[in-house]
């Protein structure tokens, strides 16, 4: 156990349990394609029995992934790396077309566990190549999310876009026929600007009816600016790989509160609390509950905490499992 936090006002230390203000955020944590794909895992071993593979972390997290290792999980990066006649997984996060077609050539068997809302673009970007549409993706370089859904179309025919500035780099004109998509775990702020430079240079660019960015990463940013400037400092559990937990720094640091990003409650320094008397909290979409509860109470061995929830929007979402898994 750390030692009981001490602060550094003269007026004060001789109480070594200052009171703190916890405002936690709500929706926070896990969400609908989350929860599915943690499931979809669990299903598959109570279905097919232990090991069951799966191709890259389910979701970025690394609490929930030694949990499914525990249990019987085995996480690999490529097919190779998977016994033919062994189940396997795909993560939340989505795959390109090949990896199906790969299992399919070598008659493995698999269960995709892709967030529905991710399989959402996947078909808008079939449909806006079968239109003769070439697609402007934003998203970040190298994601998952990102790989998979650039995967799902013929690689001449869709460009990443990553920053405002790339817009003026472009090659296209304004007689091409063009779209855009988003990955659906990016700043709500961030892409409305993006979007908005698209189509300043390119007025007939076609966008989704919908905005790609899910629901779960809109209520959690959201459920930031709520806390954030009532805040001193802003917590985010979640892992440095996940997308929507970054973001949530982001916006945190944009509103003016500093932010820390931390997996669990042992990577608390009790210095970041010197001056604090406000906490925010919350969680990226990827973090169970669990993970707040333990960070609370590791603040409770320092601080006397009160609690508060900042409620930004309801959620009430649940997606279907894989017929595969219920019959």
């Amino acid at each position: 156990m750390n030692a009981p936090f001490q602060s550094t006002d003269a007026g004060t230390r001789s109480d070594p349990r200052l009171p703190l203000q916890l405002l936690i955020a709500a929706p926070r944590g896990f969400c609908a394609g989350v929860d599915r794909a943690i499931e979809i895992v669990e299903r598959a071993l109570e279905k097919y029995g232990a090991p069951v593979y799966v191709r890259h972390e389910i979701v970025h997290n690394r609490y929930v992934v030694e949990s499914l290792k525990a249990k019987g999980a085995i996480f690999v990066e490529e097919l190779n790396d998977v016994p033919t006649d062994a189940p396997v997984v795909f993560s939340a996060h989505g795959v390109p077309k090949s990896v199906p077609a790969e299992a399919e050539r070598r008659n493995m068997m698999y269960v995709d566990a892709t967030c529905p809302l991710v399989s959402k673009v996947h078909r808008q970007a079939e449909r806006q190549i079968e239109k003769g549409q070439h697609i402007l993706f934003i998203g970040h370089e190298g994601h998952p999310e990102v790989i998979g859904t650039m995967g799902q179309v013929p690689a001449d025919q869709i460009t990443l876009v990553e920053r405002v500035e790339d817009v003026a780099e472009l090659p296209f004109t304004r007689d091409d026929k063009l779209s855009f998509l988003t990955q659906t775990t990016l700043s709500v702020d961030d892409t409305r600007t993006l979007v908005e430079a698209l189509r300043e240079r390119y007025p007939q660019i076609v966008g989704p009816k919908a905005e790609d960015i899910c629901y779960a990463t809109s209520n959690r940013q959201a459920a930031v600016k709520k806390i954030a400037p009532a805040s001193d400092l802003v917590m985010v559990i979640g892992a440095p790989n996940s997308s929507n937990s970054l973001r949530l720094v982001e916006v945190s640091e944009r509103l003016g509160t500093d932010a820390r990003l931390i997996q669990r409650a042992d990577e608390i320094d009790p210095s970041w609390l010197e001056g604090v008397g406000t906490l925010g909290l919350t969680a990226g979409a990827s973090a169970p509950e669990k993970l707040v509860r333990e960070v609370v109470d590791r603040l409770s061995e320092w601080r006397d905490v009160s609690e508060e929830t900042i409620m930004a929007a309801e959620e009430n979402m649940i997606f279907k499992l894989p017929r595969q898994l219920t019959d």
